[in-house]
């Protein structure tokens, strides 16, 4: 029997096709996502599926995650198991193969950005919420130029003038989705350590802080300041962000950064978890009109 695509699946890829948005690591997801349902409908084994592409079943699970990228003579193979016989529907499935095997615009900093961040950038591109919580730095994607290299130094305190360039230029770079057409929306909550520690000197710190002014004057962000005067907070002192998507193919996906390395959670008790966790902090944190305030305040002790 013929495994078609359910109207949906079929509008999920014609619609990715169309307009594609977050670059290959979002459409390998999606592909993985309906490769993995096809194969479901059918009764059909990982092992099964891997014995069709000449691989094992650990492969066809890192394709369905959206691990690694498809080859597309594996895709043929794995529709024809699956029963998807119809040409244009084979050829929508063999066209976002290719598509989710083309570089994202940050492969030119390859040689300074490792795969474990690489995927929550293709990630943060695609998200239209980004709810983030940091403890000890400015998030990201609000961090100026000079605070940016002194953190940047922090965390990398052997790298070359160089490589320090070429990793600020990159987070800078990353910055730009936050004006760009749909972007998305950007929630942070500051903890004051972050607001006070001075990283690159005072006057690099008062820059900083009117930058988080400014952006806190667009329409997509909301800023929230978490005092020390709170004492406990919700998050016991970890940095948090936490991804949501318009596409159903893509759930809400925690991104928990560490030195070296990042954890990605998807499954929904731990997400759940997180999205608690978020909200009491949210709850707890000032308001974001109090929030400016508050930085205006501190920029007014650095003067």
């Amino acid at each position: 029997m013929s495994a078609m695509m359910r109207p949906s699946e079929e509008a999920s890829i014609r619609r990715y096709l169309e307009h594609p948005r977050g670059g290959p690591t979002v459409l390998r997801i999606v592909l993985g996502t309906q490769l993995r349902r096809l194969r479901e409908q059918c009764g059909i084994t990982r092992e099964a599926a891997g014995d069709a592409i000449r691989g094992s079943h650990a492969k066809i699970s890192r394709l369905e995650l959206g691990r690694v990228s498809f080859k597309e003579r594996d895709v043929s193979d794995l529709l024809t198991l699956y029963g998807v016989l119809d040409e244009q529907e084979r050829a929508d499935y063999l066209t976002l193969a290719r598509q989710a095997s083309t570089p994202g615009w940050w492969n030119q900093y390859g040689d300074v950005l490792p795969s474990w961040f690489e995927t929550h950038i293709g990630l943060e591109e695609a998200a239209s919420i980004i709810r983030t919580y940091e403890v000890q730095f400015i998030p990201g994607l609000l961090q100026t130029e000079q605070y940016a290299r002194s953190v940047t130094r922090l965390g990398y305190p052997n790298a070359s003038l160089r490589e320090i360039d070429r990793r600020v230029e990159l987070r800078m770079a990353r910055q730009r989705l936050l004006t760009a057409p749909n972007a998305p929306r950007l929630w942070a909550v500051v903890d004051e350590a972050a607001l006070r520690r001075p990283l690159g000197g005072a006057e690099a710190m008062r820059t900083q802080l009117e930058h988080l002014l400014k952006a806190a004057e667009l329409p997509n962000i909301t800023l929230q300041v978490a005092p020390f005067h709170l004492g406990g907070i919700a998050a016991a002192g970890g940095p948090i962000t936490i991804l949501r998507f318009q596409e159903p193919d893509l759930p809400d996906i925690v991104y928990l950064e560490q030195l070296t390395s990042a954890l990605y959670l998807d499954k929904l008790d731990e997400v759940d978890n997180y999205l608690s966790v978020m909200d009491r902090l949210c709850a707890e944190a000032e308001p974001p009109r109090e929030s400016v305030k508050f930085i205006k305040e501190l920029l007014q002790q650095l003067r």
